[in-house]
């Protein structure tokens, strides 16, 4: 394996099932002996949870968009030098769950902050930390919605926004993906955890084995 590992990013808005898709990666890449750190945003490090605290407390609703930016990007800089960049420096693959994108659908979009604004804040903070892939699960909001609230008994700050707000973000998920290259790719969600699974792993596995071998 090269001595740069693999960043892999997974996106999506609410109910998309990147969680399940993180652990069922992870056990591939287990059974294959790759090294490997499977990590979170807003969270991923001590600081990062704390911050994950604030922003994701539902008795938190007074929290100002601007103010929640900074706190993603705050949690953000702390991942990217305490967890992120060793573990790649290592010769790791590292699985994320939520990267910048997130902020700029969630922030740029959702908030109306602007993405140009929100990619500009987290600049400094990715200290040269890019995605190698990221894989977009695409769900519309309504299914997504609907999902969460099956699988989850309790609800977040998140949870608590209205409609427009998650037709918003999933636009702006939309736009963001729009033109990227090869390092970028759109996985329909709305299918059975299997199936998406089998799309991620047959987008992966390849990838995986030129790392490998030193190829990529």
């Amino acid at each position: 394996m090269s001595k740069r590992g693999y960043f892999i990013v997974f996106e999506g808005g609410e109910g998309a099932g990147k969680s399940i898709q993180v652990e069922i990666l992870s056990s591939h890449l287990r059974e294959d002996k790759f090294p490997f750190v499977v990590t979170r945003e807003p969270g991923g490090t001590r600081i990062g949870e704390q911050i994950r605290a604030i922003t994701h407390n539902q008795d938190n609703v007074d929290l100002d968009p601007v103010t929640e930016a900074y706190l993603m990007a705050a949690s953000r800089a702390q991942h990217v030098r305490e967890t992120i960049l060793p573990a790649l420096t290592a010769g790791k693959i590292v699985i994320c769950d939520r990267y910048v994108d997130s902020s700029i659908a969630y922030q740029g979009f959702g908030r109306q902050l602007g993405s140009a604004a929100i990619s500009r804040l987290n600049i400094l903070a990715v200290n040269g930390a890019v995605p190698d892939l990221t894989i977009l699960l695409d769900v519309v909001p309504k299914s997504g919605l609907r999902r969460r609230r099956h699988d989850r008994g309790t609800k977040d700050r998140l949870d608590l926004q209205d409609a427009a707000f998650y037709e918003r973000v999933y636009d702006g998920y939309r736009r963001i993906s729009h033109g990227k290259n090869g390092k970028y790719v759109i996985i329909d969600a709305s299918r059975n955890i299997e199936q998406v699974a089998t799309a991620v792993w047959e987008i992966v596995r390849p990838k995986i084995r030129l790392l490998k071998k030193g190829a990529v």
